[in-house]
């Protein structure tokens, strides 16, 4: 393969921070071995592999177009203004035909798991793409990116057959609250910008201190989300080791942050929140394995 055509994929991944799957996959993939201790569909490689297509492509599209549409506020903000569009090594149009093309597969995959799935794929859609536009009308649109990453979750449940209950709308919960979390702890670093530019966001509206808080507040949330999936699902020990895990990993993300601490926030925001969801997925496969001894 020549290094024209490595160097497009690598912007192409860069555009769509293809590391950042880390964040939803295994919650995807978490909601999927908790399905299985319910009735549920029998889960072939072939719905497997749907499953895979239609979370990968969704995501794809939803990062392809939200680059897209913030193209013109990337560019004028100095910590973006590097990125594949701004930088010239992808064009407009080509993240826009990416966008397209992942929706179609998206909708493609989705039609192959089932009437139910093929109906909510546009909805979900829907909601996937219109965070990019959140930002310019509310400072909820962190929560509005956490509805859209508890949709992979969710998606996932719905794909495996299993009916919806108060755990995975548990689960679902506790990863809105989640991203919110740490969604805003990001934002920090963008606060004088969102303010000068019109921008909604909550550090914009309420300031750090004010953005640390509601953190810590949704991060509490998400705890009691995820024992209380844990209880309505009759988890076992290892599942509920994996909370407290999750609760300490988020009390080490809010320590290295506190007082606005911007040169921690790489840290904070990538490190802690990969180690928070890979680790409850193996927590959860743990617990799996040792119900099913009993």
């Amino acid at each position: 393969m020549s290094q024209g055509v490595l160097g497009k994929l690598r912007a192409y991944a860069d555009l769509v921070a293809f590391t950042h799957t880390v964040f939803a996959l295994p919650f995807a993939a978490t909601a999927t071995v908790l399905a299985l201790r319910e009735p549920h569909l029998p889960l072939t490689p072939a719905r497997v592999l749907a499953m895979l297509v239609c979370m990968v492509a969704a995501r794809t599209s939803a990062m392809a177009w939200n680059r897209y549409a913030d193209r013109d506020v990337d560019a004028k903000n100095p910590r973006t203004k590097e990125r594949p569009i701004q930088s010239g090594k992808v064009k407009p149009k080509e993240a826009l035909a990416l966008t397209v093309g992942s929706a179609l597969v998206f909708l493609a995959s989705a039609a192959t798991l089932g009437l139910v799935p093929a109906l909510l794929a546009i909805p979900v859609l829907f909601v996937l793409l219109g965070y990019s536009y959140a930002k310019r009308f509310t400072w909820g649109a962190h929560a509005w990116l956490g509805l859209a990453l508890s949709l992979a979750p969710g998606g996932a449940w719905i794909a495996t057959g299993a009916k919806p209950g108060l755990g995975i709308v548990a689960i679902m919960l506790g990863v809105l609250t989640w991203l919110f979390g740490f969604d805003v702890l990001y934002s920090l670093q963008d606060e004088r910008f969102d303010r000068e530019n019109g921008l909604h966001s909550v550090p914009a509206r309420f300031g750090t201190k004010g953005a640390m808080r509601l953190a810590a507040a949704a991060h509490a949330i998400t705890i009691l989300c995820f024992a209380s999936a844990g209880a309505a699902l009759h988890r076992g020990p290892v599942f509920f080791a994996g909370v407290i895990m999750f609760g300490v990993i988020l009390f080490v993300e809010h320590r290295l942050v506190r007082g606005g601490n911007l040169e921690k926030i790489d840290k904070a925001f990538f490190d802690c929140n990969a180690f928070v969801s890979a680790g409850f997925f193996v927590t959860t496969l743990v617990d799996a394995w040792w119900l099913s001894r009993g």
